[in-house]
């Protein structure tokens, strides 16, 4: 059990889950030690099922069915066995060479029983194991050719009735219902590697039916239904692959299930995975159906997506812009899409076109995908500089945030005309602050982009004739606290204030900050001592507040 360390306990969990797993340690009962595995059961908010498996082709794993470990994580229980069995180094050898023993022991008294005395032992168990008996009464009726009796079992199986109450499989009862649909899945399986992959065609398509039917009365919250899904559409593929259907056929119920979503989605089926099993006959007759059904309706999901499917499979770029342009978003992203398939085929002249053209055509400059806009502008970096300008401008104007004003001041740097551009774009944003203060909505932009531009002086001013809010100040203070520390030291005491009378250690941490921002304005002005007479005062107000207290003092303020 070499891999099988606290390292890679911590590696699998991460920290806070190997630390939350020490504390579990007297919650682990009835370990048992096999070759290459531990099981055991940890008592959490319930009793929960672990088992790690040591020796695994990629090393260390677990499995535990408590809700955190269902999603796939490597929880606190496994890592509180894990935890355990490395405490009792000296047992571990002999343990696992008592379960090596006892699996040849096994083995050796089952060969030496009689024909009779197995199945007398077999029958005993299937008697004991309704899911035994289950899985043998599929292998059964597959062996002997009885189509109707497997068809019966595989309905059984899909029936949610044994686990719903009031028409509703609960949570609790998902994963036993699950296990219990899996069984379709290997008994269709089963078929096809019997030579019945034609039946198993037909009995596949009737489980993913009767899945779709299950899954609406079904909390699958952990998926476990959506996996069993993947597997019947894997069990499809492998049936037609060996039994070689009509290829007509086949293209008809692919085209079907895609554009009819007849299971909900359940069970996701690419057509193209079947190209091998249609041959050009079946893709012929895929496309027609594609085809078809998207001219009958342009702005489907199913169909447009079909249709791409189809097209990029084909290499046929013109298919795949005609299948976007025939249901152009009014924002222009659709015009990106196409802008970069040409791009891909190599036709930059034609995505220039398409890319130009959503931004004339978008309904509202500032709702336009800025995703579009940097297209464009990148495309005009190398000898369009003015181009990329107006575009940038165009853009801040219809859009008036700090990110716009960055992007126009960044092309306007480009092609050597910031200060020009840099006068308008703060004509709009003081227009916009004087609207704000007649009641209009409308962002204080003006001091974040001030700041930006690191004109700390006109922001300062722009923050005292507008209505900046308290993280401007605070950014203000930081950027002028050298040059002009009697008015930093304002807003810090003015942002302060608010906070003394507030309780959290978020709120504190704050607070502290504030202070030392307050102490090197005070040591700046030379004034030090006035510091310490407000940190007295307000250290006497503050001092039931013992944690604010502890992080003072950690600073010795």
């Amino acid at each position: 059990m070499g891999g099988l360390t606290e390292a890679n306990l911590k590696m699998l969990a991460g920290s806070r889950s190997f630390e939350r797993g020490r504390g579990y340690l007297d919650a682990v009962f009835g370990v048992e030690v096999g070759d290459g595995w531990v099981t055991a059961s940890v008592h959490g908010t319930e009793r929960y099922e672990v088992e790690l498996t040591t020796d695994g082709p990629g090393g260390l794993s677990g499995e535990c069915d408590c809700p955190y470990g269902l999603e796939g994580n490597f929880c606190k229980h496994l890592v509180a066995l894990g935890l355990t069995v490395l405490a009792r180094p000296e047992s571990l050898p002999r343990q696992r060479k008592a379960a090596r023993d006892r699996a040849q022991d096994l083995d050796g008294w089952l060969s030496a029983l009689s024909k009779d005395e197995l199945l007398a032992l077999l029958r005993e168990q299937i008697g004991e194991d309704r899911q035994l008996r289950r899985r043998l009464e599929l292998r059964a009726a597959s062996a002997r050719g009885d189509l109707a009796a497997v068809r019966a079992r595989i309905r059984d199986l899909l029936d949610i009735g044994p686990f719903a109450q009031y028409g509703y499989v609960e949570y609790t009862d998902a994963r036993a219902y699950a296990d219990q649909a899996r069984q379709a899945v290997s008994a269709i399986g089963a078929l096809t590697g019997s030579g019945r992959a034609a039946d198993a065609i037909t009995l596949v398509r009737e489980a993913m039916r009767l899945l779709a039917e299950a899954v609406e009365s079904v909390d699958d919250s952990d998926g476990w239904l959506g996996q069993i899904g993947a597997d019947l559409a894997d069990a499809h593929l492998d049936a037609c692959r060996a039994a070689h259907p009509d290829p007509g056929e086949l293209a008809r119920w692919l085209a079907g299930h895609a554009l009819g979503d007849i299971d909900g989605g359940l069970t996701d089926i690419d057509p193209l995975d079947y190209e091998d099993v249609l041959d050009e006959e079946g893709m012929a007759v895929l496309r027609k159906l594609a085809v078809e059904a998207w001219q009958g309706n342009r702005r489907g999901w199913a169909e447009k997506y079909l249709m791409e499917r189809l097209a990029k499979a084909d290499c046929d770029v013109d298919a795949l812009i005609a299948v976007h342009a025939a249901d152009l978003s009014p924002n222009g992203h659709t015009h990106l899409v196409i802008a970069r398939e040409l791009d891909t085929a190599r036709r930059p002249d034609e995505a220039l076109r398409w890319a130009e053209r959503g931004v004339r055509e978008a309904q509202d400059l500032a709702a336009v995908d800025t995703a579009l806009v940097d297209y464009l502008c990148d495309r005009y970096q190398a000898d369009r500089l003015a181009d990329a300008v107006a575009l940038r401008r165009n853009h801040f104007r219809a859009r008036r945030t700090l990110f716009a004003y960055q992007q126009l001041r960044a092309a306007a740097g480009a092609a050597d005309c910031w200060p020009s551009e840099r006068e308008g774009a703060l004509a709009l944003l003081r227009a916009d602050a004087r609207r704000r203060q007649q009641g209009w909505y409308g962002g204080p932009v003006l001091v974040d982009a001030l700041l930006d531009d690191k004109d700390v002086d006109a922001a300062w001013q722009a923050a005292a004739d507008t209505d900046a809010h308290d993280q401007q100040w605070l950014t203000l203070a930081d950027q002028a606290r050298v040059a002009r520390p009697a008015d930093a030291l304002g807003v810090y005491q003015t942002l302060a204030e608010p906070l003394t009378k507030r309780t959290g250690n978020a709120v504190y941490e704050q607070l502290v900050s504030l202070l030392l921002s307050i102490r090197d304005c005070h040591r700046r002005l030379g004034s030090i001592e006035e510091f310490t007479g407000y940190v007295t005062a307000l250290r006497t107000v503050q001092k039931r507040k013992r944690n604010l207290m502890r992080l003072m003092d950690e600073h010795d303020l």
